[in-house]
């Protein structure tokens, strides 16, 4: 019983209580029968005025939870909307985005959302030309493309994070490689296996004087451009000077490397070609039965790309206003170096009612709910704190009434 029933509780039992007294005063003065029955009547005006306040903060709680959809902070009914939402952008979160989908459609029966990755690069560029509602990119839009989006503002969610793996082809187990190491293969300096560079990480390894082939993303890629950024930020313009490509969704590889189509593609490629060694996110890379090295982080410390090490990252990043921010190269002894993020793009101003509630109903489950799907699927939910910030940056969309 909440406090509100338990007070109309006692103040029925006082009039009660006072109507009795009444009855059996018959042997009391007649003005105390008439104290009493005052007493009562006062008592009673007093319960109606109660139940009429009551009756009344109902009515308006309801009439909240009616315009709820609608209302920021509130969590979208998606049961109540039909609508079909299409998407495309970065594979590097795919298999979360489409584990998500099928588990929101379940309470979504008249919402259909597809989702048809393609490369970061294209979902901006989808997005900016709005041939789709919402984009999914594992970087940012460079500043002088803004003016470029036709729909105007738009919001960047973050949704989910992973580790970029280095994965090889090679019956070496545990290999470590440095950043300098890894510029130096991907920059074709380094093009053998028992390189010194190589052997000076993995002492007491034995390492095959076999040709090393380097394979990297066809398509404008954010995978690129954490994984470049996170090379020019440790020995490229933000450290040594090793790394010369610097960084980008797609840079000047050496003519003598091997592309691949999305991370599947990539995956593929490192998995079928002896030799080979590539950038591919930890879900890919483990769906395709990949070997991946130890990297050496900003501590000096060789670590796997597990989710926890990818967490712990995350935990030492600043997170911009705008819901930007990077996880590669974090501090940290436990840090994995090639942490990345990933977000939805989607413009801040609606046009399309049922849409807008359908995109902001999938978004928050991505939010809330759907962070439990991530780690069976390899990867990291987000920290409680960013997730809050998301779901409040989506309560700023615009939605047409």
């Amino acid at each position: 019983m909440n406090t509100k029933s338990r007070r109309l509780s006692l103040v029925a039992g006082a009039v009660v209580l006072s109507l009795t007294a009444a009855a059996c005063g018959s042997s009391s003065s007649s003005s105390d029968s008439t104290a009493t029955t005052a007493a009562a009547a006062e008592t009673t005006a007093a319960a109606a005025a109660e139940t009429t306040a009551a009756a009344a903060e109902t009515t308006a709680a309801a009439a909240e939870t009616t315009t709820a959809p609608a209302a920021g902070g509130e969590m979208v009914d998606a049961s109540k909307i039909t609508a079909t939402l299409n998407a495309s952008g970065a594979t590097f979160p795919q298999a979360f985005y489409e584990e998500a989908i099928a588990e929101f459609q379940k309470s979504a029966p008249n919402v259909t959302i597809n989702y048809g990755g393609g490369g970061s690069g294209k979902g901006r560029q989808d997005l900016a030309d709005q041939l789709v509602d919402f984009a999914g990119s594992d970087g940012t839009a460079a500043a002088e493309d803004l003016p470029k989006f036709k729909g105007g503002d738009f919001l960047y969610i973050p949704t989910v994070l992973a580790p970029i793996t280095v994965s090889y082809n090679l019956d070496v187990a545990g290999l470590q490689l440095s950043p300098t190491t890894l510029a130096g293969i991907f920059q074709r300096t380094i093009t053998k296996w028992n390189d010194p560079a190589i052997a000076a990480e993995n002492t007491g390894a034995t390492l095959p004087d076999t040709d090393i082939v380097v394979v990297h993303r066809a398509d404008g890629s954010g995978t690129t451009g954490n994984f470049t950024k996170f090379l020019d930020a440790a020995v490229g313009a933000g450290g040594s000077g090793v790394w010369t490509l610097k960084s980008g969704s797609t840079v000047e590889w050496p003519a003598d490397t091997q592309a691949g189509q999305g991370n599947s593609g990539v995956a593929q490629i490192v998995k079928d070609t002896k030799g080979a060694i590539g950038y591919v996110d930890l879900s890919d890379a483990k769906a395709s039965g990949l070997t991946f090295a130890k990297i050496e982080n900003k501590a000096g410390k060789f670590v796997e790309p597990t989710l926890e090490a990818t967490s712990a990252a995350a935990a030492n990043v600043k997170v911009k206003d705008d819901l930007t921010f990077f996880t590669g190269w974090a501090d940290g002894d436990t840090s994995y170096p090639i942490a990345a993020q990933t977000w939805v793009l989607v413009y801040k101003k609606q046009t399309d009612k049922d849409k807008a509630l359908a995109t902001k109903a999938f978004l928050q489950y991505v939010l809330t709910d759907g962070q439990d799907l991530a780690p069976s699927i390899d990867f990291a939910p987000l920290p409680k704190d960013l997730a809050t910030k998301a779901l409040a940056a989506l309560d700023t969309l615009e939605i047409p009434s």
